[in-house]
Formats: C-alpha cells, structure tokens, sequence
C-alpha cells in the first residue's frame, strides 16, 4: 500500500541505515556539525547522480524548487546554499561513503550469489584491471599523472558473477596498475582474471600460496622450457596446452612452480593469444572463455562512465573527488540491489532513467518499474551490444 511516500524515499528505504550511521561514528563524521548531516550529504549526492546534476548550484535549485517535499525524501535540514554542501564534501571524511559503499557490496554480493555469467564453473571468478579519469591539472595538482596532465584511476575487482564490484580503489594516475596486487584480499579457490599489465612473477606467487588461481595473459617475450605438452581438440580454438618452468633468472626465482601454458585462436578476432595460468584442473577450452569473460569489467567501466557522474566533478579537492566516486558506486550497486529485489527484467540503464523522471513521484517502486511499456525491441535492436544483462 501506498502511504504516499516518494520514489526517491523508497529507494532510500533500501539503505541499511544503522551501517551508515556506524560509518558515520567510525569517522568521527557528526564532529561539529550542526545542521546538514552526512546523511543529509549522502541524500544530496545520490540525488545528483540518480537525475545527472551538472553542478553544486544546479543541485541546490532543484532540491529547493521541491522543498515541500524534502523532509518526506528524508532530509532533515534545509538545502541553504551551494556553499554547504561544497564545504561538507571538501571537509567530511571521504572514508564514510567508502565503507558504505562497501556493505553495499555485500548486500548485493549475497543477491547475485548465483547469477549466471557464461561459464558453467562453481568457482567465483574475478575480473580485476584500471579506468583512468582524466582530469584538469590547473584544478586538480595533486592528481599527478604526467607533466602536463591530472589524472585518477579507479582499481576495480568485478565479481563476474552480477557484475558487482568487490574490490575499489582511488589511485592518483601515475601509480602503476601492478601495485594494487599488493592489497587484495585473495580467496582461497577463486579465480582472478588479469592483464598482461598484472605479469609480475613475484606477486603472481602469492596467488598459488594463498590457494588461489589466476589467469592471464602472457608477455611475448616469456623465458621458458616446456615440461610436458597436452592432448587438446584444435577444433576448439586451442592450439596447445603445456606444463612449463620459467627460465628467466628473475621470474624463475620469483616463481620457482610450474605454469599452465595455453595457446588460443579467436576466430572472431583472428588473434592468436596465450594465457599462463596456475590451474590444471580446468579444462583449456574454459580457460580461454573465463579471459573472454575479463571484457564485462570493460563493459562496466564503460556504463559508470556513461551513467553515471564521475567524468565531471562537483568539488576540485581529493576528498571531494573521492567522496563523489564513492557515492557513485554506492548508486550503482543500489539500483542493482533493486533489481533483484524486485526481479525486474529491465536493464540496470532503463532502471536508471525510470527513476531519474520519476523521483518525486509517489508511486509505488515497483509499479513504476513494471508499469513502462516494452519497447526493448525499438530502443535495442538485436545487433546493438548489451553492456549488462542484469
């Protein structure tokens, strides 16, 4: 039943207040402040990123042009000035909204457990590599990327399994993407998908101690010496499947264990690629389809980039900078959560754009997402590229 609540209010609904209130004091976060709350924060960004704002005072007149209704959308303080929430995301701990976004992750980790993601494999899978943002250097100094230009990357661990992301980090642009190997979390019995840009025998290592897998694609210019070469179906794609040991003098101290060495045609490409790997469990053949599975974090730095607000930046700090990915992110797992909460076929996209019409509505959620006519056959034709199934 309806009670009259609003879109954006229901959405809301769907937060774990009591996680985000444990952030809050984590971080110290109510310290001195007198009115406009993280909460209040929090509202203000994710309105910005559900109906694309252009700026702080683009922000402001919207939510003050609907100030009858703000307090039944959960603020609990008037939106005064761009001023205010200009100083809160410059001065409020960036860390907050990280957390958060975190058990986010997890609530949506939970729901996606069993998604499909186009291998028949009971491991969890992983997809891990960069996106670089670039940005002004004028405006951003401490974003050092190279001489003449700023930059941050966004780290990202995508679970294949829902495209949800499990692991992200804020990096300024000039720190090598082989680095954040350093501070991942390896699971036992998953596998991790890499590019070639993650070959560092060395930390390769810690996946084997650890008893995880990897895959990834080999450099051209790999010292080794075969030790025994596999039967393998040419029909398949796969030209060889072989033991080997390193031979280099670096790589073979760094991993002194042997590798899986599978040589791999695409057809559609018309590329030969070679990937390492240290499972010999899996069959050769879904190897190379789990490599092939690494192009849906392609896809999902393409879609936050495109949906969501994290090209352009309301505040020219580090801590506004990273506040506002961090809510970003919290966004798009949100609306993925909806989605499964409410088993909607619509794409995460269309879902985005329902809402971002209908937030001051007051109508039930998922009446409105059932409610818009299927025109999926028009806005997607067969041979457009879907960038998520979810």
């Amino acid at each position: 039943m309806n009670l009259g609540a609003t879109i954006f209010s229901q959405l809301m609904d769907h937060l774990p207040m009591h996680e985000f209130r444990r952030c809050v004091e984590r971080y110290a976060g109510s310290y001195k402040v007198q009115s406009f709350s993280c909460w209040d924060q929090f509202l203000c960004m994710a309105f910005a990123q559900l109906t694309y704002r252009e700026s702080l005072r683009d922000i402001v007149t919207c939510l003050s042009a609907q100030r009858p209704k703000l307090y039944h959308m959960g603020f609990r303080s008037r939106i005064l000035a761009r001023s205010t929430l200009s100083y809160a995301n410059n001065t409020r701990d960036w860390r907050i909204y990280r957390d958060f976004a975190q058990v986010l992750i997890g609530v949506a980790h939970d729901l996606y457990r069993d998604e499909p993601f186009g291998v028949e494999l009971s491991n969890t899978a992983y997809a891990f590599d960069s996106t670089t943002i670039d940005l002004c250097l004028s405006l951003f100094p401490w974003a050092t990327f190279r001489r003449k230009k700023a930059a941050v990357k966004l780290h990202t661990l995508l679970n294949l399994r829902g495209n949800i992301p499990s692991f992200l980090s804020i990096s300024q642009g000039n720190l090598h993407d082989v680095n954040l190997l350093d501070e991942l979390l390896l699971e036992p019995g998953s596998i991790y998908v890499l590019d070639k840009a993650y070959v560092d025998f060395e930390r390769l290592y810690l996946f084997t101690q650890s008893l995880a897998y990897f895959v990834i694609r080999a450099k051209s210019n790999l010292r080794f010496h075969r030790i025994y070469s596999h039967v393998v179906d040419k029909r398949t794609g796969t030209r060889c499947d072989q033991t080997i040991r390193l031979s280099g003098f670096y790589s073979a101290h760094q991993y002194p264990e042997r590798l899986r060495r599978i040589k791999y045609y695409d057809q559609e490409t018309d590329r030969s690629l070679v990937f390492l790997t240290n499972n010999f469990l899996l069959s050769s053949l879904t190897i190379a389809q789990l490599y092939k599975c690494r192009w849906q974090i392609e896809l999902f730095f393409k879609w936050i980039k495109q949906h969501l607000r994290i090209k352009a930046f309301y505040g020219t700090s580090e801590n506004a900078v990273r506040t506002q990915i961090w809510i970003a992110v919290s966004v798009y797992v949100l609306v993925a959560i909806l989605k499964k909460r409410f088993k909607s076929d619509h794409r995460l996209y269309t879902i985005l754009q329902i809402l971002s019409i209908s937030l001051f509505e007051k109508t039930p959620i998922d009446q409105a997402l059932t409610t818009i006519e299927q025109q999926n056959s028009i806005l997607y034709p067969p041979n457009q590229l879907n960038l998520f199934e979810l």
